[in-house]
């Protein structure tokens, strides 16, 4: 059987950048670039959890709160603990 998981995200559309900001209670703090309208933002919303946890669009899929800044996603191909490992270090500063 296939690991899965559900994160609930607190979403900043019209940002200047689209990013992984930290946690936030029991939630993840995402902004994005893209604006509330016509789906852009829930589109903005999976393609950054894409590239940041490094698995396929079509393996993510907002189930609750499209049309609100709370959302749940469910994503396919990633447990909990790795999905929160690497959210974790998608918002660590880069260490030169």
């Amino acid at each position: 059987m296939e690991a899965s998981t559900r994160l609930r995200l607190r979403v900043s559309p019209g940002s200047r950048r689209s990013e992984i900001v930290g946690r936030q209670g029991d939630c993840w703090k995402v902004r994005v670039a893209a604006q509330p309208e016509g789906g852009r933002a829930n589109d903005a919303v999976v393609e950054l959890l894409s590239k940041q946890l490094r698995i396929p669009r079509r393996s993510i899929s907002i189930v609750a709160g499209r049309g609100a800044r709370d959302k749940v996603v469910q994503m396919a191909g990633i447990d909990r603990a790795e999905s929160e490992r690497r959210l974790k270090r998608s918002i660590e500063p880069v260490r030169r």
